[in-house]
């Protein structure tokens, strides 16, 4: 597969793996609504704010949305839009990867970009996504009308689509709802008892027909049809048959014409995604900086996306309750529409406007705020959010443990260090769980009940004689400040030995 190249990528390969990790360290005063929720908002640099997630959010979030920088030459009040190209991509490179790893495994990606940098962004997610996960380029027509101080003016974006595993993905894509429009092409004019309907075409390819698609109908008034040259009938003979007697099939007005099925409006189940996105069905710019400014009473933002456009990529990829993700936060837009369709969500935004906007506009859904999709999906308000901040370094300059770490915090790194997932619920024990077998142990800050730092951190007889369940497992690892135990007992005993904080490695 081709792979793009350009100046420092072999910094960029990198930089998720030597990116500080931090904890995350909420901001009461800044959460609102309902406490009880999952709901975060994570103000600071989106590439540690997404190392900080890996050991607890990997392989759960349904779907991401991310608007980044579009590299546009052009500046920003809130964004240094102006980067140049190979800084573009080394932005985008490690913060891709890091996204993939909190993909679920049906889980999918959504980008939007521009021309400036989309083919190039496409070669990078076909690296890092998988080229055989890629979806499709949904287009969509983000003006009204051309722009006049354009030679060529732009009429569109892109948004680019990538599956965690394209399978798993297709397997659960919701259909779009039919529009108004769409509803009124359902007429009756035969009095069916099932109601409005649509007549669909009644033939097919040739590539995979059987013997059974080729034969001559014969309509209600006696006309007989045989199926177009390089065409076949859709369905085999005796299955045709057996919708008319079903008054499924309609010949016309007269009874004379050529066959065509119908699709009742009662058994609609919607409309299948194709990749144009039209601005009257979605929203354009101007649509979305109007949102803007009824929410902040200026266009603070000069590109943001209409609620409308969020909420189309979430009834595809996502169902109530699903987690979605938007690192590049900006307006505050995707945790918004998140939250009024009543999905779970985490958006990060390294700005102030983390807390003068986005904080200020989820406020508002909090309390019911009546713009953008509140109407069509009857908001009233309702739930919260937690406000957090990117805190402490895990590790210090030279790799060691930080002393101030909580056990609950190292518990979830090493059981994700250790297995790749995230440790389910909050450990409160020095046994973190069972997995493939192995059953995973720490000792550190007392968690046995000495409270002093060190207590209970150093592995001896008595201490492994008090260690719960400690004989029900075949293969153990245990971590903690030192071992008293010779190598011969923890063979026989089918331990691993890790010392914190040598063996305690970054993500």
């Amino acid at each position: 597969m081709p792979i793009l190249n350009w100046l420092k990528k072999d910094e960029a390969v990198t930089a998720a793996k030597k990116s500080t990790y931090r904890l995350l360290e909420e901001v009461p005063e800044l959460s609102y609504g309902d406490p009880v929720n999952e709901n975060l908002l994570i103000q600071g640099d989106n590439l540690e704010a997404l190392k900080a997630l890996i050991p607890f959010y990997a392989g759960k979030v349904k779907c991401i949305f991310i608007d980044p920088p579009y590299n546009t030459k052009s500046a920003f009040e809130y964004y240094d839009d102006n980067l140049e190209h190979s800084k573009w991509l080394s932005l985008m490179y490690p913060r891709l990867e890091l996204l993939r790893e909190l993909l679920s495994e049906d889980g999918s990606i959504w980008i939007t970009i521009d021309d400036a940098e989309a083919h190039y962004l496409k070669i990078i997610c076909d690296e890092i996504l998988g080229r055989s996960n890629y979806v499709s380029s949904m287009v969509w027509q983000k003006r009204t009308s051309p722009d006049a101080r354009a030679t060529l003016g732009a009429a569109h974006d892109y948004i680019l689509v990538y599956a965690k595993q394209l399978s798993k993905f297709k397997s659960q894509v919701n259909k779009l709802e039919l529009s108004e429009k769409q509803k009124k092409a359902y007429k009756n004019p035969d009095n069916d008892p099932r109601g409005a309907w649509v007549s669909t075409d009644f033939t097919g390819q040739t590539g995979h027909a059987t013997v059974s698609q080729f034969y001559t109908i014969i309509a209600p008034n006696g006309t007989k049809h045989s199926a177009p040259v390089g065409r076949c009938w859709a369905l085999a003979e005796s299955t045709f048959y057996s919708l008319v007697e079903q008054n499924r099939v309609w010949f016309g007005k007269d009874g004379n014409n050529k066959p065509r099925l119908k699709r009742y409006l009662l058994e609609a189940e919607g409309v299948s995604v194709w990749s144009w996105w039209d601005n009257g069905d979605v929203g354009h710019n101007q649509e979305s900086k109007k949102e803007i400014i009824q929410l902040f009473g200026e266009a603070v933002f000069d590109t943001p996306k209409p609620e409308r456009l969020i909420e189309r990529v979430l009834h595809i990829a996502t169902n109530e309750n699903d987690l979605v993700l938007d690192s590049f936060l900006g307006s505050g837009t995707t945790a918004a529409v998140a939250h009024k369709m009543n999905r779970r969500y985490i958006g990060i935004e390294m700005g102030e406007h983390a807390q003068t906007h986005c904080q200020v506009r989820l406020k508002k859904v909090v309390e019911g705020e009546q713009g953008g999709i509140s109407k069509t999906r009857d908001w009233q308000g309702g739930g919260g959010f937690r406000f957090f901040k990117l805190g402490e370094a895990v590790f210090d300059e030279y790799g060691s443990l930080n002393a101030e770490i909580k056990f609950a915090t190292l518990a979830a790194h090493l059981w994700y260090l250790e297995n790749k997932t995230p440790l389910q619920g909050q450990a409160t024990g020095p046994l973190l769980g069972v997995s493939n077998g192995t059953a995973y142990y720490l000792l550190y800050n007392g968690i046995l009940g000495d409270r002093r730092p060190a207590g209970g951190n150093v592995l001896t007889s008595k201490l492994l004689d008090e260690l719960p369940e400690i004989t029900s497992h075949e293969n153990i690892v245990i971590y903690g400040e030192s071992c008293r135990l010779g190598a011969a007992r923890l063979e026989k005993a089918k331990i691993t030995f890790k010392q914190i904080p040598y063996d305690v490695g970054m993500l």
